[in-house]
């Protein structure tokens, strides 16, 4: 087997294993989204979230007061200067518009976890904003 044969299988099987390690990726729906009439400049976002297995948030804020409810599994959430928690289906999470979400994770590497997240913001604002 020629020299460059073998340094391709070699740099094909290190793509691979890299393409493997890759983070799992968080799946975001869009459930709804509502201006609201009687607060001009503010709107209602609903929002689905499934974390697979290992499945993470980067650090990042909202600028919106939101409202977080699980469905499946458990997560764990927390902002900057508060304790993180791990909640379970039924459990609830709220964020303020201030407010830097330091943690939000899948708490299982083995399970989905599902939740959904209502969201009171200003209409020209993104639902996330990633945080250095």
């Amino acid at each position: 087997m020629s020299r460059f044969r073998i340094f391709a299988i070699l740099m094909l099987a290190a793509c691979t294993a890299n393409a493997e390690q890759a983070p799992p990726q968080v799946q975001v729906s869009l459930l709804m989204s509502k201006a609201l009439a009687e607060y001009p400049g503010k709107e209602a976002v609903a929002i689905e979230v499934t974390y697979p297995p290992g499945g993470k948030d980067p650090v990042h804020k909202h600028d919106a007061h939101g409202f977080v409810y699980v469905l499946e599994g458990s997560i764990e959430m927390g902002v900057r200067g508060g304790k993180s928690v791990t909640l379970t289906p039924g459990q609830t999470f709220y964020e303020g518009p201030d407010d830097i979400h330091t943690v939000g994770r899948n708490a299982s590497l083995t399970e989905p976890a599902r939740f959904l997240v209502f969201l009171l913001k200003n209409s020209d604002e993104p639902i996330l904003t990633p945080v250095p």
